[in-house]
């Protein structure tokens, strides 16, 4: 016997599948404790850590001990309650069934990496999954997570070496793939399937194509701008057609020519906002005001407005990575400048063209019918207040038409049906089809069960949206919190009770909360007559945007700590906002 740990190894009668059971008795404290552990695991190289482990592990559920004799649960129906159905036991901290080489395991981890950065994994919630798949195979890695980038460093204990790998990867949301890729993470954390099996079909999941064709996504696209432009702009019917032309245009030319070409690929958001920018000035110049300049610009690229990377930046600001969070929120701040100086510069560029078009543009702000008073006038406030100047004011109204002006728009209630703004009974069937559209659009495969999930929190939290501007008009962040709160409730409940995934379920509901926000606070374009109004104008955008980004935030992190209360708590990251 040893003075220090005395060991006994005993046959707890368990399958060939189970390893036996281990005993420690520590000498000083006089206190027992068991760990199952596999006696293949003597092999991989981690004798030295089979006291700590023995004495830090827990048994897996069934193994027998001596305060729980026969492996029955210590928990009895009196103890049941309202939260049983929340409250499940906790599954076991360590790889008993699966126990591969060391080297395998480290393998996963790393393709697992290169999976959650190509599929759009949250990027505030990378390192927290990263590190508890370490924990649990035993890896010995530590992370660092950059934008579009991860820096794994590994240990090896036998030789006291280090190796650093340098992961990178520049994806898109691909929900139905992001799904699997947390089915096979929780599969092999929870012992159900191999590190090597993992790791092949993560090897497979990243060589696969995407799952629709260029032409249906580009159709996708079509039909989400144009349900937009009607739900959240004010756009009418024919409106709604050409903001879907211009967004399908816009994905066809993101797919295809920014993809091939690296050089283009700098210069795709401003040149696409020029040439949107560019028809709908010229649509809407058309006598008659048959289309409407801000419904069809605003519509046309809110696909590539960067709500859902301001998003991230503020979850990484609150999950206190401040590195990435500072970075992505400035990098959306000054995308959105440019988003808006290539808006002015496609308006600016019909307007030269068109000299009509320009004098009505400019005409637009002086005021009609004027009635001029000549004489002395006693200015009442200002920087000198009660000085006198002398001259010609001029009185009238700016528009006659201003109690007609729908989000930007005008609507005289004599047009036909076709030329006004769509019904409120309309949003009963648009907001299903445009989740529907959302969720496809970001591939998620159609047949799914995920599907109709996605579609019914994202209806769940435009409601809320809505009746929450309708109590409190104007406040774009209390009015996103709302929306937030309502489908972050149901993604986490989702995810404790259904064992779903929280974070593909609820990406339609929070990318359909940047739109609205922004529709709320005056929409994308607005009118100006020089530069200084211009780039006010991009500045009023971008903080728009970033007080609808904090409002979801805020939304999003009170939901999960009040679903997290009732519960045990989860031995691997959970995946969610």
């Amino acid at each position: 016997m040893s003075s220090d740990l005395n060991w006994q190894h005993q046959d707890t009668g368990l399958t060939s599948g189970i390893a036996p059971l281990v005993q420690a008795k520590d000498n000083y404290d006089g206190e027992l404790c068991s760990v199952a552990r596999p006696p293949q695991a003597l092999h991989l190289g981690d004798r030295e850590k089979l006291s700590r482990s023995a004495l830090l592990n827990r048994p897996p559920s069934g193994a027998h001990s001596l305060s729980n004799p026969g492996g029955k649960s210590s928990r009895t129906d009196s103890n049941f309650s309202i939260f049983s159905l929340i409250k499940r036991p906790r599954r076991s901290s360590t790889i008993v069934n699966n126990v591969e080489e060391v080297v395998k395991r480290r393998k996963f981890i790393l393709k697992l990496s290169k999976a959650l950065l190509s599929f759009g994994a949250p990027s505030h919630r990378i390192e927290s999954q990263l590190s508890a798949a370490s924990d649990i195979l035993d890896a010995q890695a530590e992370f660092v997570h950059l934008p579009n980038i991860i820096i794994v460093s590994i240990r090896n204990g036998e030789t006291r070496s280090t190796r650093t790998y340098f992961i990178r990867s520049r994806g898109r949301i691909a929900l139905s793939s992001l799904h699997k890729v947390h089915q096979i993470y929780r599969d092999v954390l929870h012992d159900k399937l191999g590190a090597e099996a993992g790791t092949d079909a993560l090897r497979n999941l990243l060589r696969s194509p995407a799952i629709y064709s260029l032409g249906w996504r580009c159709f996708l696209a079509f039909l989400c701008a144009s349900i937009i432009c009607g739900l959240s702009f004010g756009g009418s019917l024919v409106d709604m057609w050409v903001s879907g032309a211009c967004a399908c245009t816009l994905q066809y030319l993101g797919l295809n020519a920014a993809n091939k070409s690296s050089m283009y690929a700098n210069v795709y958001e401003i040149s696409v906002s020029i040439v949107v920018a560019f028809v709908a000035r010229g649509l809407s110049n058309i006598p008659g005001n048959i289309f409407c300049y801000s419904a069809i610009s605003s519509a046309g690229v809110v696909v590539i407005l960067p709500g859902f990377t301001v998003l991230i930046s503020a979850l990484e600001l609150m999950s206190k990575n401040i590195f990435c969070g500072s970075v992505r929120i400035v990098y959306a701040i000054i995308y959105t400048l440019f988003l808006g100086f290539g808006l002015t510069i496609g308006s600016d560029f019909y307007l030269v063209i068109d000299r009509r078009a320009r004098r009505a543009y400019y005409r637009s702000s002086i005021p009609e019918n004027l009635t001029y008073t000549h004489g002395q006038f006693l200015m009442a406030n200002g920087t000198s207040p009660f000085s006198s100047i002398t001259g010609v004011l001029g009185q009238g109204n700016a528009l006659h038409l201003g109690e007609h002006v729908i989000k930007g728009c005008i609507r005289d209630p004599l047009w036909g049906w076709w030329r006004q703004p769509l019904p409120w009974w309309a949003l009963f069937f648009l907001v299903p089809i445009y989740s529907v559209c959302s969720s496809l659009s970001n591939l998620q495969y159609w047949r799914s069960v995920q599907l109709p999930v996605m579609v019914i929190f994202s209806c769940f939290s435009y409601a809320a949206n809505r009746a929450a501007s309708l109590v409190l008009p104007g406040r774009t962040d209390i009015v996103s919190a709302a929306g937030a709160f309502v489908i972050g409730s149901l993604g986490n409940f989702y995810s404790r009770v259904v064992r779903g995934t929280a974070f593909t379920s609820m990406v339609t509901g929070v990318l359909f909360l940047v739109p609205s926000g922004i529709a709320q606070g005056g929409g994308v374009t607005q009118t100006y007559h020089n530069s200084a109004e211009q780039y006010s104008s991009g500045f009023s955008l971008a903080l728009r945007m970033i007080s609808v980004a904090a409002g979801v935030t805020i939304g999003l992190f009170v939901s999960q700590v009040i679903v997290y209360l009732f519960g045990s708590r989860k031995n691997a990251a959970h995946f969610a906002f």
